[in-house]
This record gives structure tokens, sequence and C-alpha cells, in this order.
């Protein structure tokens, strides 16, 4: 993660950094300190959100908060000021820059919260969250968010909507949440015409969430369209391209654009795979083994074989790479978004520490505590999208990776068995895949190899 600090006179200008592989932007969820506050080394002081995960940024030197560079909403590039900080003595060194990490002084970059070296007292002053003003006189400052949220201005975001005419921070809104005040924001709903459910009146996400339910002529008008956007009419809901979106937007796109893509697929009979792991989890009730564990197994199985679906094209070096370690992506649905959270070296695990790490990371993933470096770097991708009651589908490729492997839902249908008609648990499973690193040979070998060991499981015990 790059990251750094320009000295302007005796101040220090903190530069957002690259907080994941290649990120060029986050947006400021919420300022975790205010104009004037004392500031300590690896102290926790915005809350951003990037097309991966949110997460908090430290400030790597300490001193006093002299500007904050954005309000809370606002994109920030990478590279470009995040917060200004001033010495607290008279000295000529700036102030914190004598504690300054080595590892930055290296260069290395800013290290997220939890995952640094710890510099002595580590206790952070939490800034109590400030409601706006309620149209009667009310107790703000105890006044809590069940969901666990803040304020905007809790942490010292900069009023910036004040006077501003934004129904998200109307001063008749008692809103704590930033969350809550960004999706009004988006739905172009007036909080100013909701009444909070929450103590004391606080509108919570699931008010605005039920205000969007309500006839068109119910809702706040929708907010003057940006430079360059398109007139919205009436009732039209207007959700911007950023964020998580917008990443996902632009690399399905470059998906499309270089790499040519085919699409297999083929019926298979997963009774014996149902079977299987219901003798498994028989046998070891304490460490159950999921559906989708079974089919990352058969996966690994059948890239051992055909290891050229695990690779990417390196169109500027014009070459192929192979890679040694398997590192699976498991396509995850979340209220963000679509997440490929990944597993690396999947092929070391055994078939149960599959499943576990399966359980864990998709949990985190949805819970959106999941570090950015653990979204990116995958070889290979696992899409279960039967969940979503859907039999096929022709999936893009998760771009740098050159496959993704795609199962429907299993459901009940005739099939010959032995000559005589049976009902059987049938699922489709679809292989999407890269045509520059593979012919159809290869990929059709994979495709069915994947087929017969969900078929008959005894095949992927006698290929391991």
């Amino acid at each position: 993660m790059g990251g750094g600090m320009t000295i302007v006179g005796r101040t220090q200008v903190f530069l957002l950094p690259d907080l994941g592989e290649g990120l060029s932007e986050a947006e400021i969820v919420e300022w975790r300190v205010a104009v004037g506050d004392v500031v300590t080394v690896d102290q926790s002081v915005v809350e951003v959100e990037t097309a991966k995960a949110v997460v908090d940024v430290p400030c790597p030197y300490a001193g006093r908060v002299v500007t904050l560079h954005g309000a809370a909403g606002e994109v920030r590039p990478v590279g470009q000021p995040l917060i200004t900080i001033a010495p607290l003595d008279g000295g000529d060194e700036p102030a914190g820059h004598a504690t300054y990490r080595e590892e930055e002084r290296a260069g290395s970059g800013n290290v997220l919260i939890g995952y640094g070296t710890g510099h002595g007292n580590t206790t952070r002053r939490r800034r109590r969250p400030r409601l706006a003003v309620a149209p009667e006189p009310a107790d703000a400052d105890s006044t809590a968010d069940p969901t666990g949220g803040t304020g905007a201005a809790a942490g010292g975001a900069p009023d910036a909507g004040a006077g501003s005419g934004d129904p998200a921070r109307s001063p008749a809104a008692l809103v704590i949440s930033p969350i809550v005040r960004r999706l009004a924001r988006e739905r172009g709903v007036d909080l100013a015409t909701l009444r909070g459910t929450g103590p004391g009146g606080v509108i919570r996400r699931a008010d605005v969430e039920a205000a969007l339910t309500v006839p068109a002529a119910r809702l706040a008008a929708v907010p003057d369209p940006q430079p360059g956007s398109a007139p919205v009419g009436d009732g039209d809901v207007i959700v911007p391209l950023t964020g998580v979106r917008k990443v996902i937007a632009d690399k399905l796109s470059r998906s499309r654009r270089e790499i040519p893509e085919v699409t297999i697929w083929v019926d298979v009979d997963a009774t014996g795979l149902l079977e299987t792991r219901a003798a498994i989890n028989a046998a070891t009730p304490d460490a159950p083994v999921s559906i989708l564990a079974l089919l990352a197994r058969i996966c690994l199985s059948g890239l051992r074989r055909f290891p050229q679906l695990n690779a990417r094209v390196d169109t500027e070096g014009q070459r192929i790479i192979q890679s040694a370690g398997v590192h699976l992506g498991i396509a995850a649905q979340t209220d963000r978004g679509l997440l490929v959270p990944v597993l690396r070296d999947a092929q070391r695990l055994t078939t149960a520490e599959l499943a576990a790490e399966l359980t864990a990371t998709t949990a985190a993933a949805r819970a959106g505590s999941l570090p950015p470096a653990r979204l990116t770097g995958g070889t290979f991708t696992l899409n279960n999208y039967g969940v979503f009651g859907v039999d096929g589908s022709t999936p893009i490729i998760n771009h740098p990776e050159a496959a993704l492997l795609g199962v429907g839902r299993i459901v009940d249908k005739p099939w010959v068995v032995d000559g005589q008609l049976a009902v059987r648990k049938v699922t489709q499973l679809s292989l999407t895949f890269d045509h520059r690193v593979c012919d159809g040979g290869v990929a059709g070998g994979f495709l069915r190899h994947v087929a017969d060991c969900v078929e008959r499981p005894a095949l992927l015990i006698a290929a391991v």
C-alpha cells in the first residue's frame, strides 16, 4: 500500500494512501477527528469505503488537526490531501516526525488499523456523536443509534452541508448514521419529512427504506442533477455509480473488452454428491461440510489436471502466466454488491479446512470486515448462483483470471439411470474461459472431470 505525506512549512499534509492493490479512490464515510483535535501516531482519523472494503485509515504522525480535506460522502483520489496536521510545540521539527514509523520512512506506506505495529498507549479519545438540532429540545448527546452508527459530525466531520439545503443534513432530522444520510441522498428522500423509529426519534436506515415504498408524490424532490447528467423524471431513483458498483462496472466492462470468453455447460446428476456430503457430515457432525466446499475440492482437482485454466494473460508481456498455487475466489453477494473473497493456496487445504475457510470468509465478506488484500489476487473463481434459484448463466470472467465455474440450483428432474427413468437431483455446471489460454479440448476436459466427480464422487477420492 502506497501512502505519503507532504510537509508544508511546519504542517504535515497526509495524502490518501493506496488502500489495496491499485485502488484509485475512496469515499469518506466518517471523520473520527475534528479540526483542533490532537492526534497520536497510528490513531484512526477517518473511516473510508473503497471498492473492496470499509476501513479505518490511521494517521502515521502526531499533532493538532488543522484541516480535514473532504466531507462525509465525498470521493477522494489516492495521493490527494486527506488531513493536515500541525506541530504541538514550538520546535522546528514537525510534530510526530520523530516518532514516524520506520517502515513509513522507508516508503512502505500506511498500515491499516489492526495491521500495524503498536506505539505505546493506544487509547483513543472517542468523540461523542453529535445529532443535528431537533425541532424541540432534546438531549441529543444521550441518544444512541441502535445500529451502532455515529454521525458525520461524530469525530468532527466539517459541517459542509450546513445551510446548503441538502435534505440529508436538515436541522429537523435526527440522524446519527452517515450511511442513513447517504442512502437518503442517493434515493432522493427528504429526511425532514420522516419520523424516526429509533430511540429519541432517531431516523434509521429502515425508516429511509420504508419511505421508498410510499407513492412518489410523498417523496422529496429529486436533487438537482449534477453537471452533465440527464434530466430526472418524477419518481425516478438516482443511484450514483460510485464505490463498489463503479469498480464492478469498470472491471466487468474491462473483462468483456479484453477477454475473448467462451461458455460451455453440462447438466449433471448431483445425487451422489449430496449422498456423499450427508455421509461425511454424519461421520463428522462437529465439522460439517457444505456442497460449496465439495465443489471447491472438485475444482481444485480439475485445476490440478488442467493447470492451463489457473492462469492469466499478461498482454503487455505477450505471455500466459500459469499460477503455481490456486487462489480460489468465491463469488459472494453482499449488501455492498458482488464481492469475490479469495482463499489463497486453497490446494493446500483439506476438505474440512476448505469448508471452515469458506464459511468464515463469506461471513466476513458480508459483514464488510475483510481487508482489501483478501479481495484481490484470485486465479480461478467458483460462483454458486444456484442460491438465487436459477439454473444456468453465462458469467463474466473476473479479470484478470482465465476461467470461472458457475453452479446452478439442484432440483428434482427426470433422469435415465441404467436404462430406466428415475427422479434425480440435477444441476447445471457452466464454465466460462478465456480462449487465449486454451482451446475447447482443455476446457471441455476440465468441465467433464468436474461433472464426473459430481456424479461419481469416488473418482475424486481416486484423484487425490
